[in-house]
């Protein structure tokens, strides 16, 4: 187990720095600089600013310094938007709204698609069955940017049972984290009923059966295990991607977090920024996709994580 994690503690580094030198390059690379504004400034204070930054020179001598930075004084260096301000400061207050909301539809998106799929394939071909996978198609079809405001509409304005915006009470917090999860929720539902189906299918389910067991103690007992295996790889990237934030959402509940920092830091050509946001979203997904390897062997016996 300990020479897999350094294995693949080494090879998430190498991705990390892969991630990180090609988002830096096509944020460079891309017309304009961080510093044109309608008033352009004057060419020897936009060269000032330019060496400030470290971002004159060729675009690999660019990259040479920030990774010099990045990786031996651990400095992801200052957004050139809000100057003198931090990445890892712009990041940081941005960030815990994000983590608190994506927690929140994670949960709901991995419970609640579980459950539902598990209800699913128990009554298959059942009108709970063709109910439930219809709003599930509903709910993966439909955008955000729709979902959000007929939640609104409906729950907020229409019954009042929960406030259309803002950020910090329970209650304001229902509707964002469900348009959040709602897709992934249906998802889940469907990866779930899916894969329980196809296990029921399996000689050692037909012998459970043969031993007396209902059909959903035998789901619960023998196909949820390896059946929930093809969930689980799911999650480790959803997780990474609700809890980064999603533009759309926050946006449309008036909630300040992650999501505006990737689209505002590549409006603003601010590279330090997005490099910044890109890295932190490499690392949940790594950290993440990490924890469904160590799943798998958990789970599943038949399979041997390797160093």
């Amino acid at each position: 187990m300990f020479a897999f994690i350094l294995q693949r503690f080494a090879s998430s580094l190498v991705v990390l720095l892969c991630v990180v030198s090609v988002t830096f390059l096509l944020a460079r690379l891309q017309k304009g600089g961080p510093f044109d504004r309608e008033k352009e400034p004057p060419p020897h204070v936009k060269e000032a600013l330019m060496a400030k930054y470290h971002l004159d020179g060729s675009v690999w001598q660019q990259l040479g310094a920030y990774l010099n930075r990045l990786l031996l004084h651990g400095d992801p260096g200052v957004s050139t938007r809000y100057r003198d301000i931090s990445v890892i400061e712009v990041i940081s207050q941005k960030m815990p709204n994000s983590l608190l909301l994506g927690t929140c539809a994670f949960l709901i998106a991995s419970i609640g698609g579980v459950a539902l799929g598990f209800v699913s394939a128990m009554k298959k071909d059942s009108a709970l069955d063709v109910s439930s996978m219809l709003l599930a198609i509903a709910a993966i079809s439909v955008p955000s940017f729709i979902t959000g405001p007929l939640m609104i509409a409906m729950f907020g304005l229409w019954l009042g049972w929960f406030p259309v915006g803002g950020w910090g009470t329970t209650k304001q917090m229902v509707l964002p984290a469900l348009c959040l999860a709602a897709p992934y929720l249906a998802y889940v539902a469907r990866l779930t009923r899916n894969s329980l189906l196809d296990v029921l299918t399996q000689g050692y389910m037909r012998t459970a059966k043969a031993k007396g067991l209902s059909d959903a103690t035998a789901l619960a007992k023998h196909a949820l295990k390896v059946a929930i295996l093809p969930v689980i790889t799911y999650l480790g990237p959803m997780a990474a991607y609700v809890m980064t934030g999603s533009f759309i959402v926050e946006s449309v509940f008036n909630i300040t977090g992650a999501g505006s920092v990737f689209v505002n830091a590549i409006q603003n050509k601010d590279c330090f920024l997005l490099c910044g946001a890109v890295f932190v979203y490499c690392v949940m997904l790594v950290t993440f996709n990490f924890i469904v390897d160590v799943l798998y062997g958990l789970l599943d016996k038949r399979i041997q994580i390797h160093g």
